[in-house]
């Protein structure tokens, strides 16, 4: 069965209701081998892709990856971009603001991360989390130190997304392609996952109480979730809602967007001038003998 990108990309023109969003869809292979040998089809022509992107040095790339705890984003990472070469691209993970990053806007500690021209930046957590997490606990607004005057919660996530789709339709205008990724999970299989971390001894460090306690949180992250996407899918800069239940149809359906957003840009090696030729026939010349 072939994954159509398009299918699980959230349109810009209309609002979604993200209890419709699937968790799950019917899997793409029959088997595990038929998997793995889709997935390594996938991950070679990610890798041929990737070396002409690096080589044409036109675009930047950017991935961002949001989800709740346990979704896969960091699998997804591992598994899909495991044939990229590391010296174009980079990954960063976005935790709690340092004090340093906190005496700045909430843009500006991604905005220094960002990919240069032919590389891939990976974010696994990015400045959405600043009308995610941050709107699911307000109270983090007041560690911010903002003039009390932007403190308004009638408004101060509209203005951040706001923020946010103006510095990506800048970036857009400058050559950096935005991919954004929402792992969607169920509730129940976030429940089965926490429970295989603390049955697998390789896996315990993975859980911890606050994690069990942002459950409490679900219908506040999921409300969160639903007008972030709805305010921020454009055109320049689409979400993706991919159905996480199911990890293995989750990794290919992410390797099809990655794919055919690299088949979407113009790129073509460097073309090799008269004068290059001439001297690559010097060079040539010079190693015969």
């Amino acid at each position: 069965m072939k994954i159509h990108s398009k299918d699980f990309r959230v349109p810009h023109h209309k609002k979604i209701n993200i209890k419709r969003l699937p968790t799950i869809v019917k899997p793409f292979c029959e088997s595990k081998k038929e998997y793995k040998d889709l997935l390594e089809k996938h991950i070679a022509e990610l890798t041929s892709l990737q070396q002409l992107h690096y080589a044409s040095n036109r675009y930047a790339l950017l991935l961002i990856f949001q989800g709740m705890d346990s979704a896969g984003k960091d699998g997804a990472i591992r598994h899909v971009m495991s044939g990229v070469n590391p010296e174009g691209c980079e990954v960063f993970s976005f935790k709690r603001p340092s004090a340093e990053e906190l005496e700045h806007d909430f843009l500006w500690r991604t905005t220094c991360r960002l990919p240069e021209r032919g590389r891939i930046g990976i974010f696994n957590r990015s400045y959405y989390e600043e009308v995610l997490i941050v709107r699911v606990h307000p109270q983090i607004l007041h560690t911010q130190r903002l003039p009390e005057e932007l403190l308004d919660e009638r408004n101060i996530w509209k203005e951040r997304y706001r923020s946010i789709v103006d510095l990506e339709r800048h970036l857009y205008r400058n050559g950096t392609r935005i991919v954004k990724i929402f792992l969607n999970l169920s509730y129940e299989e976030q429940r089965k996952r926490f429970l295989a971390r603390i049955d697998a001894p390789d896996k315990n460090w993975k859980v911890s109480s606050s994690d069990n306690h942002e459950r409490k949180y679900w219908k506040h992250y999921m409300d969160a979730y639903e007008d972030c996407l709805n305010a921020t899918s454009t055109r320049h800069a689409p979400w993706y809602a991919v159905p996480a239940d199911d990890k293995d149809n989750a990794r290919l359906i992410v390797s099809r967007i990655v794919l055919d957003t690299f088949q979407d840009l113009k790129m073509a090696y460097p073309k090799t001038t008269e004068k290059r030729r001439l001297e690559l026939q010097a060079i040539a010349k010079e190693l015969a003998k």
